[in-house]
């Protein structure tokens, strides 16, 4: 499948007049679990031949946020949770820092199995997975959506910019406010873009004290 299908997709999904839904926290709790045993063993794209666990996400059902990268790595194809190898590791400080803990937020990928080598997910990968996703947020239906790294803006955004048109704006997905930032992992090859990091940071954490 096509980046321009994917794009579609999204375009679908814009436009299909979904706002709001509500659901009790316990519910929300309940239907997480649910999908999270009944898609494990997914088949809907390649990326299941390389799969160990399946990496569907992880938090609290009534996060104020949903923190979103592209896809698991080594560790987290291990331990069957997002972010806790060493960009996990630094995602937690990014959070400590702006005062957010982790278990306060929503933690989440667009593609829910390992690319292998750690490659970026393909566009068929990532609209097998997008409807998982979807899903999750509109069950959680978070207040903000802090996007980490070029691929996942890419694809929830659908567009080719380049991440520093991403990172210059606030966007919205699915009506919710989105920003923008640097992924852990890229941000650990080079540490010089911690600093514009920081200012994304920041600019999030306005929002999130708001809502809080």
């Amino acid at each position: 499948m096509s980046i321009s299908a994917l794009r579609q997709y999204l375009e679908l999904l814009k436009y299909s007049g979904i706002k709001e839904l509500y659901r009790p926290k316990s519910q929300k709790a309940a239907l997480l679990a649910k999908h999270q045993e009944g898609y494990s063993n997914c088949t809907l794209c390649p990326l299941h031949t390389g799969r160990i666990r399946f990496v569907y996400g992880e938090g609290i059902p009534d996060a104020l946020a949903m923190v979103i990268g592209e896809g698991p790595g080594e560790q987290e194809n291990l331990t069957g949770r997002p972010f806790v190898g060493a960009a996990g590791g630094l995602l937690d400080k990014m959070l400590l820092a702006i005062n957010i803990k982790r278990e306060d937020v929503y933690i989440a990928n667009i593609v829910k199995c390992r690319p292998p080598g750690n490659r970026n997910p393909e566009s068929n990968e990532r609209l097998a997975c997008m409807p998982y996703l979807v899903e999750q947020i509109e069950i959680i239906q978070p207040k903000l959506i802090l996007i980490l790294g070029l691929v996942a803006a890419q694809t929830l955004l659908a567009n080719t910019n380049t991440l520093g048109w991403h990172r210059e704006q606030t966007h919205s997905f699915l009506g919710i406010p989105a920003y923008v930032t640097y992924h852990p992992a890229a941000l650990l090859r080079n540490p010089n873009w911690k600093k514009p990091a920081w200012e994304d940071l920041q600019a999030f954490q306005k929002v999130y004290q708001k809502l809080v």
